[in-house]
């Protein structure tokens, strides 16, 4: 019988199969991510839960260093400042606290990285839509079927499948190759 961690091993390696075609509108979110750096815009990332995490980690990742030693990027998870995310979540509704912080900090020319399993988070989603009216491009990583999401990204990276970790698993791979990309484009690493 086989446990669960070989289970676990099995359906990531069976997604990371099927993930296979998603390599083009990787590397075409990396590209969009290197010209806003070059045009000394922010990235700014959003996500729940697991995907909040992630969203600090993608900041960390290119704030700090992915590679080599390096100047840093700008970058900005946007779920870490508990007072604001408790502030608006009152005064207005949790499904604001990205929205409000994209129109307080974004610029045409920055980039979002909407991060959500399901795509359909609506704090993401009106974080995605704020965006848009700023002439931010942005970037869905997401999971099952892309949920509203993937209609309102500029780029959509769709991971296949509707099991959360496995999804969340995919992302971080996602997260790891878009700052190689962007460190390579940029002539760091």
């Amino acid at each position: 019988m086989a446990s669960l961690f070989e289970n676990n091993l099995t359906d990531h390696a069976s997604l990371v199969e099927a993930s296979r075609d998603l390599n083009d509108k990787v590397v075409e979110a990396a590209k969009l991510a290197t010209e806003c750096l070059r045009n000394k815009r922010k990235i700014l990332i959003v996500g729940n839960g697991g995907s909040a995490a992630d969203s600090q980690h993608f900041a960390a990742e290119l704030v700090g260093r992915f590679v080599r030693d390096r100047k840093p990027l700008a970058a900005l998870s946007l779920s870490t400042d508990t007072s604001l995310l408790t502030s608006v979540g009152n005064d207005y509704s949790f499904d604001d606290i990205f929205s409000r912080q994209v129109i307080a900090l974004g610029q045409e020319g920055d980039i979002l990285f909407a991060i959500s399993t399901s795509g359909n988070s609506v704090n993401v989603v009106k974080a995605v839509k704020a965006a848009s009216t700023l002439g931010i491009k942005t970037v869905g990583l997401l999971g099952n079927d892309g949920g509203e999401l993937k209609h309102l990204c500029d780029v959509s990276i769709t991971i296949p499948s509707n099991v959360t970790a496995r999804i969340q698993e995919l992302h971080i791979l996602l997260i790891h190759t878009l700052c190689g990309l962007i460190e390579a484009d940029l002539g760091l690493s």
